[in-house]
């Protein structure tokens, strides 16, 4: 219950998008020509400002956005258990944005989480994670929305939180136990790729926001490299913020530097396909990274070293599903629903089609320990990726209306133990607990917010 209600509570703010739940912030982009996405013919376009380019990295549109308006407006509800957030306007508007804001204030509220009023913010602002940036960038990011980003007159709405359970006041105290506001400092040994892969992990990217566990008081376990629990994977808002270490299995040890890079920059490679507010990253953010930032990303999520799978017996292929379903033989449970329903797109060998429909035999999305992320993808199906414009031809679609619930868990079972895949078995209940939270009618519905 801890772990669910940080991320909830204190985790809104990173990392990964569903058809009818997610956030396709893609129609930001196009509300504000200063982040509007570069279409195909425009790939000569003069390169952004720094601010600009900072902006992207931190995804900063994603939050500070809703679908249809202003870029960095504001006003994106975020559902807690307590009550609803709502994302606050940061364009330069001098009465309801941050346009009175000198860079020591903007400093203040982008590193240490302190809002100009002196009230303390939540951690669903990722302000631990961005106290690592360089001066220099945050100088360059104040430039950018007080000189780039169009100001917009949106006066912020209130939290929709009653008094008894706002606990604000405490954050202070939190800050003390459990905030480390020094920047980042290069570490010794390291080159400078490493280094940079590290100061736009751990620090703009954010990515431990989501792929971090929490602790008891809704902190991230670990912050950096040296944390064992760091990037390790963690339960979030029914999905599962991929494993990004080493594990073999459930994290990236089979992943070249040249698949993560891949991955990072067009949403996909020959393991799988981004989804759930993953998608969001992509398309708002790593996409329009440089192919030198990408390899220093890859470069160091390449380096850690197993954390959750040390000493496991890597997954090998086996034919066995295969002949069976190519020789019409439904007899395993949720083969009948699996040749119906996925094997066009992901084949009956397991293995996909290419990039874009993913394999599912090794897929360590599959083979997660959590599979929540793979009942909610077959409940809810996935927003698509959308690089330079364009948007992916093939997306997951969704199936909460076509199968039941004990249909999902045989499949997804089906899946789990199929073509070498040794993943624990799916029950009607789990799908049932997903299908209910991420009802797309319900006024309450928990949505990610981590960006």
């Amino acid at each position: 219950m801890a772990i669910k209600f940080a991320h909830k509570l204190f985790g809104m703010a990173a990392t990964v998008a569903v058809a009818a739940i997610a956030l396709q912030v893609s129609a930001q982009d196009a509300a504000a020509p200063a982040m509007q996405a570069a279409a195909p013919e425009a790939a000569a376009a003069p390169m952004p400002s720094k601010g600009e380019y900072l902006a992207r990295a931190a995804n900063c549109v994603a939050c500070h956005s809703v679908d249809g308006g202003e870029a960095f407006s504001g006003g994106l509800k975020m559902m807690t258990p307590m009550g609803a957030l709502y994302a606050t306007n940061i364009t330069p508007d001098k009465e309801t944005g941050i346009g009175n804001y000198t860079l020591e204030d903007f400093d203040k509220a982008v590193r240490l989480g302190q809002v100009k009023d002196g009230h303390r913010m939540y951690p669903a602002m990722p302000y631990p994670s961005y106290a690592k940036l360089s001066a220099e960038d945050i100088s360059a990011l104040y430039d950018f929305f007080m000189k780039e980003v169009k100001p917009v007159k949106l006066a912020n709405k209130p939290a929709e939180i009653p008094s008894y359970l706002d606990v604000r006041w405490a954050m202070g105290i939190w800050n003390a136990i459990f905030f480390d506001d020094a920047r980042f400092k290069p570490v010794e040994g390291k080159d400078a790729v490493w280094n940079r892969g590290a100061y736009l992990v751990e620090g703009a990217g954010h990515c431990g926001v989501c792929h971090t566990p929490r602790g008891i008081a809704f902190q991230e376990k670990g912050m950096t490299y040296k944390d064992g629990n760091f990037l390790v994977g963690a339960p979030l808002d029914n999905w599962t913020a991929s494993n990004l270490t080493g594990d073999i299995n459930s994290g990236l040890g089979r992943w070249s530097k040249e698949d993560l890079a891949a991955f990072l920059k067009t949403g996909h490679n020959q393991h799988g396909i981004a989804f759930g507010t993953m998608v969001d990253v992509i398309n708002n953010s790593t996409s329009y990274f440089t192919d030198a930032d990408i390899d220093a990303m890859s470069t160091y999520l390449k380096s850690l070293p197993p954390q959750k799978e040390k000493g496991a017996t890597a997954w090998a292929y086996t034919a066995d599903t295969a002949t069976a379903l190519k020789a019409r033989d439904y007899s395993k449970t949720g083969a009948l629903v699996f040749a119906q329903q996925c094997a066009a797109c992901h084949v009956a060998d397991g293995k996909g089609r290419g990039d874009y429909q993913p394999p599912l035999a090794g897929n360590p999305t599959v083979l997660d320990p959590d599979a929540s992320s793979l009942i909610n993808m077959v409940l809810n199906g996935s927003a698509r990726v959308i690089v330079n414009g364009v948007p992916d031809s093939y997306r997951m679609p969704y199936y909460r209306v076509l199968l039941s619930d004990q249909q999902v868990a045989d499949v997804v079972t089906f899946i789990r133990g199929s073509w070498g895949n040794k993943a624990s078995a799916v029950t009607a209940k789990q799908v049932s607990d997903v299908r209910k939270e991420t009802d797309p009618l319900h006024n309450d519905i928990i949505v990610l917010r981590m960006k």
